[in-house]
This record gives structure tokens, C-alpha cells and sequence, in this order.
């Protein structure tokens, strides 16, 4: 399982806060996936960061 934030990202860092795990705010403002596949211990966090985003730039890629 992975995840991308796309470009309707606006920096609010819920995505952080939820799971830092997997997304970080860059110094762009704008938050980051890792790019590496989400660890097991860290699905159910990273799932609930994607459901919460305020504006639905995450998505989830196989």
C-alpha cells in the first residue's frame, strides 16, 4: 500500500499529525508520502489521514 498527495494539497499538516509515519510537510508547504510502501503498523493511520484531509489530495496507490 502507498499513498500520494497530489497537487490540490494546501499544508494544513493533518496528514503529519495523523500519521508522521508516512506524510511529512515539506518546506514547500505542501505535505509529502514517503515513497516507499506504508508499513504494516502504519495502514490504519495513514487510511485515516487520507479519510480526513480536509481537501482530498490524498490518494492511495497500488
Amino acid at each position: 500500500m502507498k499513498f500520494r498527495v497530489n497537487d490540490g494539497c494546501i499544508g494544513c499538516g493533518l496528514c503529519e499529525g495523523t500519521c508522521p509515519e508516512v506524510f511529512a510537510v515539506k518546506d514547500s508547504g505542501k505535505a509529502e508520502a514517503i515513497d516507499s510502501d506504508v508499513p504494516a503498523e502504519a495502514e490504519a493511520s495513514a487510511q485515516e489521514a487520507m479519510d480526513g484531509c480536509p481537501v482530498g489530495a490524498i490518494e492511495q496507490i497500488d
